[in-house]
């Protein structure tokens, strides 16, 4: 017997200081070989302006299999009035490979976004940091907030986006709930960063939307939006300047505009990357060694993420009786 989760199934269950945690397990079990990760599927969908991904993951650590199909439609919210990204997961038994559960994935896919921002950022962000700037205030910044709020003690939260000012006031708004401290909407990227130890980007944008003389010494950056060859949220002399953490070197080396493109100018090259965020957080690499350095986390977005976040989703959703039971049998 099967169950199907809906978002608001999600929403109730799931709890970012929890999704935080798997992260660290399914970042751990990577760094230690104890994962079968393939190489995501991207299907084009050019007539429609879409992106269509497949993404499937064993986790034998934690006994999670299964995949994730999800889709970027750029347009969606002004032609459709609907999400930008949406997904569906389904998660399976490792035994027989049959169904436990299909869960929507949008606000999973949200949730374990935010959850690996904010353990990077845990490892990577200096301990004093307290003012967090978000560049972009669509449907995943929600979660950028949240997961930063839950290893930082942020005072101030700092928005700037291209959006109608409706919209970003909208955003500002509906933070309410997750951040007690003073929420400022920047009139410019660069008064927004300029101000921040802790910038978070999570745009769609194709050419940077920050530049690196606009950083302090000691800020820390999680460039999460471009997931891409062609997309880049990070100039090249920030590059250059930063300690570069991927969520999977190899996975960027395919994906990471942000990265890539510095490596094709001539630019940067990948032996200055200093690793993956399972190696420091295993401690086989260093994380942050100064108050100073401009530490960078650079995420494509990985299927452990959202297949591990799955697993504990099933588990607390039997033990809260919650879903709706579906035999795929019958």
């Amino acid at each position: 017997m099967a169950i199907l989760l809906s978002r608001g199934d999600e929403t109730r269950l799931l709890v970012m200081e929890e999704v935080i945690e798997i992260m660290a397990g399914a970042f751990t079990d990577l760094a230690q070989g104890r994962v079968v990760l393939p190489q995501r599927t991207p299907i084009p969908v050019t007539a429609h302006a879409g992106l269509s991904l497949t993404m499937p993951c064993l986790l034998q650590g934690m006994g999670a299999l299964g995949l994730k199909v999800v889709s970027v439609y750029g347009e969606n919210p002004a032609r459709f009035g609907m999400p930008t990204v949406m997904a569906t997961v389904l998660l399976q038994d490792e035994k027989t490979g049959a169904a436990l559960a299909i869960m929507e994935g949008g606000y999973l896919t949200a949730m374990r976004t935010g959850a690996a921002s904010g353990l990077a950022t845990r490892l990577l962000a200096r301990k004093d940091a307290r003012v967090h700037t978000v560049i972009g205030t669509g449907g995943m910044a929600r979660a950028q907030v949240w997961g930063v709020g839950c290893v930082r003690a942020i005072e101030k939260l700092i928005l700037y986006s291209v959006n109608p000012l409706e919209v970003r006031e909208a955003f500002r708004d509906s933070l309410r709930d997750i951040f007690s401290g003073e929420i400022v909407l920047a009139e410019n990227p660069a008064q927004a960063v300029g101000a921040a130890d802790i910038v978070t980007l999570i745009t769609n944008s194709s050419i940077p939307v920050i530049e690196d003389r606009w950083l302090r010494p000691g800020t820390h950056v999680n460039g999460i939006g471009s997931h891409t060859p062609k997309m880049r949220e990070v100039d090249t002399p920030t590059v250059q300047r930063a300690k570069v953490v991927c969520d999977l070197v190899d996975a960027c080396r395919s994906e990471a505009g942000d990265l890539i493109i510095p490596v094709e100018q001539g630019a940067w090259s990948w032996d200055k990357v200093h690793g993956s965020l399972g190696e420091v957080l295993t401690g086989s690499i260093a994380a942050r060694e100064n108050d100073t350095e401009i530490t960078l986390f650079k995420s494509v977005g990985l299927a452990i993420q959202d297949i591990s976040t799955a697993a504990y989703l099933y588990r607390k959703a039997l033990r809260e009786k919650a879903g709706t039971e579906f035999d795929f049998l019958k």
